[in-house]
């Protein structure tokens, strides 16, 4: 009869190697290769539309990116993502971050050629009330006054940094919608 003890494996499930994991990986890979799927290349460089500054809002991340996707932007855009989106790029608390966006905007003219700048502020924006101390949702009025200006200065901003760019303002409702700012 067979004595178990603790350094016995009969009983308990085989634990592969780092081969048979090697093999398997492998093996899982030229089937993906060989399936009907094709495989979409992403170009390493070439023309977009644009690039887009939004907010890091997680509420929104999935309708900016069915915003764009409705404006046929699919995979035409370069994106951006800063607390407050316009704010975010110009406030003084953050300096950092002004600087990673004007450098954002270079690479994307130069890499992938855009011919405007996007940028997306958002209603009941948290980034609001960190930097500048005010929660705007229940006033829709200063709200939507408070984010034209931030908007407003970048966008100006961007147009005497790249005057060859267009520039687009908007600002969108956790419902989704968009409107245009100025």
């Amino acid at each position: 009869m067979h004595r178990h003890d603790h350094a016995c494996t009969c009983h308990r499930p085989a634990t592969g190697d780092r081969r048979t994991f090697l093999k398997l990986a492998a093996l899982g890979g030229g089937a993906m290769l060989l399936s009907a799927t094709p495989i979409r290349h992403a170009a390493a460089a070439g023309d977009v539309e644009a690039l887009l500054l939004s907010c890091m809002d997680y509420r929104l991340v999935d309708d900016t990116a069915r915003y764009m996707d409705g404006r046929g932007m699919t995979n035409k855009y370069d994106h951006v993502i800063l607390a407050g989106a316009s704010l975010g790029a110009i406030t003084e608390k953050e300096p950092t971050w002004g600087q990673t966006f004007w450098r954002h905007v270079e690479v994307a003219k130069t890499l992938h050629h855009i011919k405007k700048v996007i940028v997306m502020d958002h209603r009941d924006c948290g980034a609001y009330k960190v930097f500048l101390g005010q929660d705007l949702k229940d006033d829709r009025a200063k709200e939507t006054a408070v984010h034209g200006e931030v908007l407003g200065k970048l966008g100006m901003m961007i147009r005497e940094k790249h005057p060859d760019l267009g520039v687009e303002l908007l600002i969108m409702a956790l419902d989704g919608t968009v409107e245009k700012v100025g």
